[in-house]
């Protein structure tokens, strides 16, 4: 599942709540004996830096990034590279964005809208793609499927059942405080609004207010408070309003035990039953901007004057829509992997994931023949901050700690402020199945009707470095699959200091530790070391 929720500040709930009415060192762009004595950037960033971080140099810029832009300057900048397809198995793609329509894959062997399946791969009228949801938006989590299965003999049912009670009692405690916030900023809002007599007051103006009118004294209150926390109350009525948005839809849907939300006809049991869906590979709704967002980060066009840039040029952007707004199945995991995979994706990015997986052998064979096809298949870590070495999370390539693919990287989050802060609060970790990590927070990137927005998570890290295996791909077309994981995973920036994990101030561990690696992903090495690969 791709849902990453971020609550509004500490400060604001509590202050709100009480005021309411309810590889080797030449090639390393930073040697790794002077990593950690890396001068801390002290100013904030720039509006483009913001836009961009992913892709500057720590060295130059002091900002951890991926040095995209100094191995496009430096290395690729002359030479020409071959087409790559990239798979994004996702939410759909906007494949008509102005930013990714000229990097959209198209099914040569398929005349479009015919009704035939013309290239009999079993999929009528797929053209840039396939569409595995059909309909489908709302889903369940996995766990609670389990539930509502009524399967008391499955060995993780009353893990499901606890797991159920816990978020529950979580999410319906987290509604009624963004409630109460919600009404107490509303009516502070209402308040100045009235008072100035229009709705876009400043904090100086609010600042300047003399009155007796305790009403009046408390809305001035909250909107000093959320201003010192660096927003406006109107942001806050936004972020809030949000906030309830992603509450609800937890409530009502993902952990609702009698949704019925899968909208196709197929047999979720039989991998046999292949064929539902169809060839819309678009996000059904507006806010279903997930899997665009993601495709950006890999290839949207780069310096055509719009937007945002990608990590990767050279790339067609096969779109598979497999992820809903919930869990996704097992079933369209292991049948999107096997479509990208025959129809000539030579990465597949898959940022999406659970705890739950009833047919995770499914996926995990799809992950093998994706390795014996020389496919290289990144996948997000995942959002929980938890150890994925001790608590699962699926898709996995690995039976008991043997793995199956020697193509699967795992990669974490990072944030765009180097220094004992810089893993995601919200990034998994683990020092056996995480491989690296790379910029995945405050992603400026395509989502829907030629709009960009910045998101957050690792799945917003796993592109990046999708991104980096198309590149090694499309400008080293003879290493094999698993030598562009070897590539990326050796050629990475080694930090040796401690940094804080989960957002915790109290869990400090070397960086070494959270990953098989201890390595940002880094572009420009990948590059050179790559061409040191006979």
């Amino acid at each position: 599942m791709k849902f990453n929720f971020k609550s509004i500040p500490l400060a604001i709930v509590l202050t709100l709540l009480l005021l309411g009415c309810g590889s080797t060192s030449e090639i390393l762009s930073t040697p790794i004996e002077n990593i950690d004595s890396t001068p801390l950037k002290v100013t904030e960033l720039t509006e483009a830096e913001k836009q961009n971080w992913g892709h500057l140099d720590l060295l130059a810029d002091t900002i951890p990034g991926m040095s995209v832009d100094k191995a496009y300057e430096q290395i690729i900048k002359n030479k020409k590279g071959q087409k790559v397809i990239v798979a994004v198995i996702d939410s759909g793609i906007d494949i008509d964005h102005e930013d990714l329509d000229d990097v959209i894959w198209t099914n040569e062997d398929e005349k479009p809208n015919n009704g035939k399946d013309d290239d009999n791969n079993g999929y009528v009228d797929d053209i840039h793609g396939w569409n595995f949801l059909g309909d489908t938006y709302d889903e369940q989590l996995e766990y609670v499927r389990l539930i509502a299965s009524g399967d008391t003999s499955n060995p993780r049912y009353a893990e499901a059942q606890k797991l159920y009670n816990e978020e529950r009692e979580l999410w319906v405690g987290r509604k009624t405080q963004y409630d109460q916030i919600a009404q107490a900023v509303n009516n502070a809002d209402q308040l100045l609004s009235q008072h100035f007599d229009k709705a876009d007051y400043t904090a100086e103006e609010v600042n300047a207010i003399k009155t007796t009118d305790q009403n009046l004294q408390q809305a001035i209150q909250i909107s000093q408070q959320i201003n010192s926390n660096g927003i406006s109350l109107q942001e806050a009525k936004v972020e809030i309003s949000e906030g309830l948005v992603s509450i609800n839809e937890r409530l009502n849907f993902n952990l609702n035990k009698d949704l019925k939300g899968r909208k196709t006809l197929d047999d979720i049991n039989d991998l046999s039953d292949i064929g539902y869906g169809n060839g819309n590979v678009k996000p059904v709704k507006k806010d279903e901007s997930h899997g665009t967002h993601v495709a950006g980060i890999i290839a949207a066009e780069r310096n055509n004057g719009k937007g945002a840039n990608g990590v990767a040029n050279n790339v067609e952007l096969m779109a598979i829509r497999a992820v809903p707004n919930g869990d996704e199945y097992d079933k369209d995991v292991a049948l999107a992997i096997r479509y990208a995979v025959d129809n000539g994706a030579k990465v597949i990015n898959g940022s999406f994931g659970k705890s739950f997986s009833p047919h995770a052998e499914w996926v995990r064979d799809a992950i093998k023949y994706a390795a014996d096809n020389d496919v290289v298949f990144v996948h997000a870590a995942g959002n929980d901050s938890k150890d994925i070495d001790k608590e699962p999370n699926y898709p996995a390539d690995n039976i008991n700690g043997s793995e199956v693919s020697d193509t699967y990287i795992s990669v974490g989050a990072l944030y765009p402020k180097y220094g004992s802060k810089i893993v995601a609060d919200f990034s998994n970790f683990g020092k056996s199945n995480v491989d690296v990590f790379a910029p995945g927070d405050e992603i400026y990137s395509t989502v829907l009707e030629n709009e960009y927005d910045t998101k957050g998570g690792t799945s917003m890290a796993a592109p990046a470095v999708a991104g980096i295996a198309a590149l090694i791909r499309s400008y080293y077309p003879n290493l094999t699959a698993a030598q562009v994981k070897q590539v990326i995973l050796e050629s990475g920036i080694s930090i040796t200091s401690k940094v804080v994990v989960g957002g915790d101030p109290t869990n400090v561990k070397g960086f070494d530790t959270l990953s098989k690696t201890g390595k940002i992903a880094n572009a420009y090495n990948a590059l050179i070391a790559a061409s040191k690969i006979k």
